[in-house]
């Protein structure tokens, strides 16, 4: 075993007796994998930089496991700049145009912090873990906001497409101007186009615990999105993009409250929710 890491998923590294090294990963088997895995071999045989997956999704208990390559090295890039949304949108829209040719079936349900289609009752999609924890410590900013998000963006209508939904720096490593790899292929979505670009725009800066990229950050990741892909969002589709920036921050911010993690993403929630709720038309 080369390294063990666990998160919402297992990931081992290990060296088998041939001397090939692996990655074997394994996770709640809740259906999604095996279109997830799916996809990032699509791309992989593309050329686009991801690790390769090496066997199909079995299932082992109540497990979805896989092999995939080893992709070491590379480096997280750190910043909130405009410069450094404008380096990560080029990866973020390459990887948009390559999964809009990948035909998988749907990886419902989707990733929790842009879960706010779900079907559970209150506001958050139902989650043990959290559920259970004391809510009062979640202050009524972060509740109000993701109210008001998830309104809008469940009145949007727009059609869903395939995306990566976890769009963040500790999950891209970089060899100085080119990106090496983009991990955590579990994380793909099936959400409009302009919802997982609005998620991406706000998410690309987390290298840590999550944050919030600044307001002319993410403005930036989406005016050069457009602009790379040749396709003008509607008001609409740009209204729903800002609706899902808010969204997830505001999930990954009841969630660092609820397990006494970083208050930074709480904090950015609070001084942008009133600017980017008026955006979104919410």
């Amino acid at each position: 075993m080369l390294f063990r890491a666990q998160q919402v998923s297992m990931v081992f590294g290990l060296r088998l007796a041939g001397g090939t090294d692996v990655v074997v990963k394994a996770r709640t088997d809740d259906g999604r994998a095996a279109s997830c895995v799916a996809a990032q071999a699509r791309l992989a045989e593309r050329g686009f930089p991801c690790a390769r997956p090496l066997t199909p999704v079995v299932g082992v208990g109540g497990l979805a496991v896989h092999a995939e390559e080893y992709r070491p090295g590379g480096e997280v890039l750190h910043g909130d700049s405009p410069d450094m949304a404008l380096r990560c949108v080029e990866v973020f829209a390459r990887l948009m145009a390559e999964l809009s040719g990948v035909t998988v079936a749907p990886p419902l349900p989707n990733p929790p912090w842009v879960r706010w289609d779900h079907t559970d009752s209150g506001l958050w999609p139902a989650i043990d873990f959290l559920d259970g924890r004391d809510q009062s410590v979640v202050s009524d900013h972060i509740v109000q906001t993701a109210e008001r998000a998830r309104r809008r963006l469940l009145a949007s209508g727009l059609p869903c497409v395939l995306g990566h939904a976890d769009f963040e720096a500790q999950n891209l490593r970089w060899q100085g101007r080119q990106v090496r790899t983009v991990h955590d292929w579990d994380s793909l979505a099936w959400q409009p186009e302009a919802a997982l670009v609005g998620a991406a725009s706000g998410s690309f800066a987390s290298d840590g615990p999550p944050t919030l990229a600044p307001i002319e950050s993410s403005e930036a990741f989406l005016v050069a999105y457009q602009d790379i892909r040749g396709r003008a969002f509607t008001a609409v589709e740009l209204e729903i993009a800002w609706a899902a920036s808010l969204w997830m921050a505001a999930y990954n911010a009841r969630e660092m409250a609820l397990c006494g993690g970083s208050p930074a993403g709480g904090d950015a929630l609070r001084a942008q929710a009133a600017e980017r709720l008026h955006r979104a038309n919410a």
